[in-house]
């Protein structure tokens, strides 16, 4: 038998994946096959279909595998450590793959001092409020202190920004922002979600930035909530928005015209910006469950009038409808799919307050 059939017999996975990295003794998908190649002094990659295999190949394989190298570049991951998905980024794909790999940061617990130490200062480039222009800028992040503080100056005394760590989020934004290393960060000022728009030309920089502001948040919330498990806190540690993109709004009188506006699902506070890349949201909608009488429908009461988008979306909450428009079917359709997923989830205790 071929000795590349036999690496065929070794998939165990459902995934089947068509690529190995013979050096590591992994099986990897195509996408991650990219980023094994982009270190070609650890991993070495072929084709499990395509490529010849020889039998000093295939018998390192056999005895490596999967589940092998998991338990040997894996056997340290920090519990606030972000873990991505195939829809995460390439940025946050390919650092997980560096840091495990190459770097060995699961395997030497000293080489997670960058996000871990609970305490990181450096220059990030953050995009101006007003004339939308990228400026370095000195930023702070103190476990001790509880924020994230940053400076307009590099010999201010008084930050620009104090942002607490108890209301911080951070999520990945690389088409928004325009930069493959974009990253959006949000907090409370005065009640209402400021947002920031940062990144930095190092890959691994940027995503030791957000595994600090993870770990920041992880040790904050181990204080808050100290009966609480690991499992439980991690998923609250930063978030990704459940959907974004542009839809007409038209105001609580309904009479007004629909204007066109860029819409955040943030968990159940769904924001509209005039521009994407807008520090303050115009205003938010809180979407409750359907045991508070909130409800999604599909199109506009028959008297709408003013919306140049057809395809309509009505929520109903126990106040007042609010009425939407979406440009295509498709997006309708996602909008409403996402609106039924918050709707159907009971509230949580903490989320009371949003209620009108």
């Amino acid at each position: 038998m071929p000795a590349g059939m036999g690496v065929r017999n070794l998939l165990l996975s459902n995934a089947d994946p068509d690529w190995a990295s013979h050096t590591l003794g992994v099986f990897i998908c195509l996408n991650c096959s990219g980023f094994h190649r982009n270190i070609p002094q650890i991993s070495k990659v072929k084709s499990v279909r395509l490529d010849e295999w020889d039998s000093v190949q295939v018998e390192f394989m056999a005895s490596s595998g999967n589940n092998a190298a998991k338990v040997k570049y894996e056997s340290k991951i920090p519990p606030f450590y972000y873990k991505p998905t195939f829809s995460d980024c390439p940025l946050l794909r390919e650092q997980w793959i560096r840091a495990k790999y190459e770097r060995k940061e699961f395997i030497y617990i000293e080489k997670q001092e960058p996000y871990s130490a609970g305490y990181r200062e450096g220059f990030l480039w953050k995009r101006g409020r007003d004339n939308g222009q990228f400026l370095s800028r000195k930023f702070v992040l103190s476990e001790r202190e509880g924020a994230l503080k940053y400076y307009n100056k590099n010999d201010a005394k008084e930050p620009k920004a104090i942002m607490k760590i108890e209301h911080l989020n951070a999520t990945f934004q690389p088409a928004k922002i325009g930069n493959p290393h974009g990253l959006q960060i949000t907090y409370l000022k005065d009640n209402s979600t400021r947002n920031i728009f940062v990144y930095h030309e190092d890959g691994k920089e940027i995503v030791d930035w957000f595994n600090a502001v993870r770990a920041a948040r992880f040790h904050y919330l181990k204080v808050a909530f100290p009966g609480a498990s690991d499992v439980d806190l991690v998923p609250k540690l930063t978030r990704n928005y459940l959907k974004e993109g542009y839809m007409e709004k038209t105001g609580p009188k309904q009479t007004e015209g629909f204007k066109k506006r860029w819409f955040t699902m943030d968990d159940r506070r769904l924001m509209y910006f005039k521009d994407p890349l807008d520090a303050f949201a115009r205003g938010e909608v809180f979407i409750g469950s359907k045991e508070h009488s909130y409800k999604v429908l599909e199109g506009l009461p028959p008297s709408t009038q003013g919306n140049h988008w057809q395809h309509g979306i009505t929520i109903v909450t126990p106040d007042r409808k609010f009425l939407f428009a979406c440009e295509t079917e498709s997006d309708q359709m996602e909008w409403i799919s996402t609106f039924q997923k918050v709707i159907t989830r009971p509230m949580l205790p903490q989320e009371y307050a949003g209620l009108p």
